[in-house]
């Protein structure tokens, strides 16, 4: 979660100021392990307002908060297999602060809050972004895996609709903090030359290559997890993405060691994009 709200919503003014946006609503997202999510029966005649009613309802049973500490969604996913008088609704809720303090944070940084998302939820429909680019058919099991600062979560896939998430606690801050340790730098110093290079000749073996290393085995993990809970025991191709998955050579990588066809998440490909971009 966040803890520093004030140094978040700095570095979220700064972002904007450096890209020159005019921009003032944003999107934002909660970390799945902090939402409680329920796939839940209920009467199709239902309109709007009472289907509402009969969801807070329902919520109470699920939720092990007050549901006035709350804050709730749901979506409509379809009819309920040989059941058309019933549909199946997905029920999403995680406590308010963690909503809160993403849009204090957005607020912070001049940001107007317009939607908070579930971060696997969020994932899961900017994979429609990429499906083109993939070379399984829509059907097959695709891992995607983000790899960020602090945390690394995959979101297995099949037919665009995730049937699986969990996340671990890996990232590129361990990257950066060891090139401070070794070469004496400031975070964003380290940062910087982390992406625009500029280290000496040693880094590439002593510090990149021991952490693309232990990336794959933090990848390879989340699919053992994945293939221990369910029915499958391989995935047809790993996509990656998050700042991590932009390190040269880690897709190729991750595709020797797992033996699983790799690439990395393109969402800009089909973007029509400004002439002054």
């Amino acid at each position: 979660n966040i803890v520093e709200v004030e140094a978040v919503g700095e570095a979220i003014k700064r972002a904007l100021s450096r890209s020159g946006s005019r921009l003032k609503q944003a999107a934002a997202a909660v970390a799945g392990s902090t939402v409680i999510t329920k796939v839940i029966p209920m009467q199709a005649n239902l309109d709007g307002d009472e289907l509402e009613d009969q969801v807070q309802v329902e919520a109470a049973q699920y939720i092990p908060f007050p549901i006035d500490e709350v804050s709730l969604d749901f979506e409509v996913l379809g009819s309920v297999k040989d059941n058309p008088e019933m549909v199946q609704v997905l029920l999403a809720a995680s406590r308010t602060e963690n909503v809160e303090v993403r849009q204090s944070a957005l607020e912070l940084g001049g940001l107007t809050a317009k939607v908070v998302d579930v971060e696997a939820f969020a994932m899961e429909n900017a994979f429609k972004l990429i499906a083109d680019q993939l070379s399984v058919p829509k059907d097959a099991l695709v891992a995607l895996v983000d790899v960020g600062a602090t945390m690394t979560t995959l979101n297995v896939l099949r037919n665009q609709r995730s049937i699986y998430s969990r996340e671990q606690v890996f990232g590129g801050k361990q990257l950066t903090d060891e090139i401070m340790r070794r070469y004496g730098l400031s975070y964003e110093e380290a940062g910087l030359a982390k992406r625009q290079g500029g280290l000496p000749e040693s880094y590439e073996i002593e510090v990149l290559e021991p952490f693309k290393e232990a990336m794959v085995q933090q990848i390879g993990r989340l699919l053992q997890f994945f293939y221990a809970g369910s029915e499958f025991n391989r995935v047809d191709q790993i996509v990656l993405a998050g700042g991590c998955a932009s390190i040269a050579g880690i897709a190729e990588m991750i595709e020797e060691q797992l033996g699983v066809l790799t690439v990395v998440a393109n969402p800009l490909a089909n973007m029509s994009l400004s002439s002054r971009v």
